[in-house]
């Protein structure tokens, strides 16, 4: 007689391994998306240290936006990972 329950178990055991991934995956999103919000406002000399090297560069305003921009999708795949489960 076969065990039905095998399948089951490593079924669930993937589930919560996506789900860690997926968590894990988000959590980064996130604080890379809040890196590029400070990134960018201290290029627009709205935070940070006046001696910064980052402290009014239009160039920092711009990586700022991009950093942004790739954690949103880092944290957007996150979240899509945990709702596929």
């Amino acid at each position: 007689m076969v065990k039905l329950s095998i399948p089951f178990t490593l079924f669930n055991k993937e589930s919560e391994a996506f789900m860690r991934i997926g968590k894990l995956t988000t959590i980064v999103g996130i604080i890379i998306w809040i890196f590029g919000i400070t990134f960018h406002l201290q290029g627009q000399s709205v935070i940070g240290p006046e001696v910064s090297f980052m402290y009014s560069n239009p160039d920092w305003t711009t990586y700022g936006i991009q950093i942004t921009v790739t954690g949103i999708i880092i944290m957007i795949t996150g979240i899509i990972i945990i709702k596929k489960n």
